[in-house]
């Protein structure tokens, strides 16, 4: 990532970040590190305590519980660099401080605050999201786990699927029902600690995300005290929506930045390789599925700062995030589909980076609000 078109309209600010962040990750979590622990599928401890010192944990978080309030460009740049140096560490990352996080930085009680985001920002606390149920993933009207008043407090019912890191998590961010019935309203939100008794976390078997690995939780009469809510009882649909810009972004930015690394990856391969007696690169039908992947990068990473500046001088460009979590992400994959093709066998091989690549890129389309809910979002923004 030498390529100084890469900082244009960076400040020294966001410079000094991207190369903190790239040379840190490149000391403790070099190529070898990353195929070791997607192999055993461990999740990136030391890492994520390197990223942590460096003290971009609160990056979005307010400064008076110690966050630093940065930009929404800075969150951009920061997830690029993420996403570029390895797509697992940039999804270890950010489901604590960003997709569970934010819930608690915009919307938890000052108490709650003070006492998690502290522990956020050092490192000391890993937090996971869980909003997909087996029955209802897209459907969040749907959703089924409940949580009954009792008392001064709330007892939890229910099972959430595909919750990334929930494993290693302290804490989690549960989505629940607060009212019966179908229906946005109703929807509360709450931190559970992982600990409690009625909690049970089973992991899955993903096909990619090794080191971030899906899990199905329990919640079998789980006692919470009122204050374990996060914000207002039955109000917390709006509080998912407020936290979908920050969600969106960031994702966004890991599709664009990992999206460079494949890139970078093939293109390697396709300059060394040699078939018929010049590297396979100098054909045509390899050297065009290039262009289309450049073409491709430098669109989605053209829209990835458009709508950061949008956010940042207070807009609220519901669209146009939808079409860049859309782009970006299904991007992310085709440009993994198209390097597989080039490398071939090369490619296909396990003890090779590329199979990993392939599988990592596969989830962005899924994960986060699909590409079909995008497409509803900007179909509604139309009008239609």
């Amino acid at each position: 990532m030498s390529d100084p078109h890469l900082t244009f309209g960076f400040s020294e600010e966001q410079k000094l970040l991207r190369e903190s962040v790239l040379g840190t990750l490149a000391r403790v979590l070099p190529a070898e590190k990353i195929r070791e622990l997607d192999k055993a599928g461990e999740y990136p401890y030391e890492a994520c305590r390197a990223l942590a010192d460096l003290g971009i944990n609160g990056i979005m978080y307010p400064k008076e519980f110690g966050g630093l309030d940065s930009s929404y460009k800075d969150l951009a740049v920061l997830g690029e660099a993420l996403g570029y140096h390895y797509g697992g560490i940039a999804q270890a990352w950010s489901i604590t401080c960003i997709y569970a996080g934010m819930h608690i930085a915009l919307h938890g009680s000052d108490a709650m605050r003070r006492e998690i985001l502290p522990k956020v920002i050092s490192g000391e606390m890993r937090l996971a999201l869980c909003l997909s149920e087996p029955d209802h993933g897209s459907d969040v009207a749907g959703i089924e786990c409940f949580a009954r008043k009792d008392g001064n407090g709330y007892v939890l019912n229910g099972q959430k699927i595909y919750n990334s890191a929930a494993h290693v998590a302290h804490n989690l961010v549960v989505v629940c029902k607060t009212k019966p019935g179908r229906g946005y309203d109703g929807i509360s939100m709450f931190v559970v600690d992982t600990t409690l008794p009625g909690v049970t976390i089973n992991r899955l078997s993903a096909l990619g995300r090794h080191t971030t690995e899906a899990n199905h939780c329990f919640f079998d009469d789980v006692k919470l005290p009122a204050e374990a809510m996060i914000g207002t009882e039955n109000d917390g649909w709006h509080g998912l929506m407020k936290c979908l810009n920050v969600e969106r972004l960031n994702l966004a930015a890991n599709g664009v930045g990992n999206t460079l690394r494949i890139m970078e990856h093939a293109l390697n391969y396709a300059q060394e390789r040699q078939q018929f007696g010049r590297p396979i690169g100098k054909f045509q039908a390899v050297s065009h599925k290039f262009a289309d992947m450049q073409i491709m990068y430098q669109t989605a990473r053209a829209m990835l700062y458009r709508v950061a500046e949008m956010l940042d001088a207070g807009q609220d460009p519901i669209m146009e995030n939808a079409v860049l979590k859309a782009y970006a992400t299904e991007v992310n994959w085709k440009t993994a589909d198209m390097a597989m093709q080039i490398l071939a066998g090369a490619g296909y091989i396990i003890d090779q980076d590329m199979q990993m690549m392939f599988r990592d890129a596969r989830v962005g389309p899924i994960g986060g609000g699909t590409s079909e809910i995008q497409r509803n979002v900007i179909a509604s923004r139309m009008g239609l």
